[in-house]
């Protein structure tokens, strides 16, 4: 992925990204006034689950904004990894609402409360509808980041969660079963916590320095030792920056008349073109040392 292409993409994300916000706040401020009128918990709960994915999105706008950043001395990736910052925290806060929203609504489903169904159903239908246009927002944008996908992530439970309440209201007017409201709220929360958990493992990959999703280090290994000259590799390491951002470092150990014959810098080309082109995730910042074979006699601490 070029430079050129990452910052496009960022560009459109941050687009994407204030358009959802702009919308997911009327919503809040909807759902608030909406749960105040009705007393519905699964309105409440929405509205609830709204202020977190509201300032998650106020997040991941931030972190988009800073990765557009240029690197600098101190900072040679830029900010670039702010994007996975931001999309652990959007997970683990998403992770947290949807265990508060369990617990609640289990309780209010042992006690339910009188919910008036048409303007419950009023402010559900509006959820909807808000939410509709901002996951439309997002995904034309067609964002492949963590924050961009923590983004579409929130946006989609809060859609689930509207047409949650809707059912609830629809239930309520036309059977009487207040219970309806919680069975919605409970379901909100089975909805989140999957894909908090997903997402919080994957970007806790990046921040552990994880082989990137899709690289056969082993593959890598292989296609490397097939090369003319090439003794061993040792040393190999691959990680992820940021999205579109693979990195890999390695020691190639090569015969000695390489360094003499002038051959070291083909076989560098070599290993650049082959981890760069011929892996289904391609690496373009890679990083080899090359090794002539008797200095393995000098090397300490070898890793695989």
């Amino acid at each position: 992925m070029s430079h050129h292409h990452e910052h496009g993409a960022r560009s459109a994300s941050a687009r994407a990204l204030t358009v959802a916000f702009c919308v997911s706040a009327a919503i809040l401020v909807a759902e608030v006034v909406g749960a105040v009128v009705t007393g519905s918990l699964a309105l409440l709960v929405d509205a609830g689950h709204m202020v977190v994915d509201t300032g998650g999105l106020a997040i991941g706008l931030v972190a988009v904004r800073l990765a557009q950043r240029s690197p600098t001395a101190r900072r040679t990736w830029g900010f670039q990894r702010a994007e996975v910052l931001g999309a652990v925290a959007q997970a683990a806060v998403l992770l947290g609402v949807g265990i508060v929203v369990l617990v609640t609504a289990v309780q209010r489903l042992v006690t339910p409360v009188p919910v008036p169904a048409v303007p419950l159903l009023v402010f559900g239908v509006l959820g909807v509808v808000g939410n509709a246009v901002a996951l439309a927002a997002l995904t034309r944008s067609g964002g492949g980041t963590f924050t961009a996908r923590a983004a579409r992530l929130e946006v989609l439970n809060d859609s689930l969660g509207s047409l949650a309440v809707v059912a609830a209201a629809i239930v309520v007017a036309l059977t009487g079963w207040e219970r309806a409201d919680s069975v919605a709220a409970i379901l909100i929360g089975a909805l989140i916590l999957p894909r908090a958990l997903r997402l919080l493992r994957e970007t806790t990959d990046v921040l552990l320095e994880a082989t990137p999703p899709g690289l056969d280090l082993d593959a890598v290994r292989r296609h490397i030792l097939r090369l003319d000259h090439v003794r061993a590799v040792h040393d190999l390491h691959a990680s992820l920056v940021a999205t579109g951002v693979p990195t890999l470092t390695a020691h190639v150990v090569i015969d000695d008349h390489c360094f003499t014959s002038a051959h070291a810098p083909t076989i560098l080309d070599e290993l650049q073109q082959c981890v760069a082109e011929h892996f289904a995730v391609p690496v373009e910042h890679s990083t080899f040392q090359l090794e002539p074979a008797s200095h393995q006699r000098h090397e300490h601490d070898v890793h695989a």
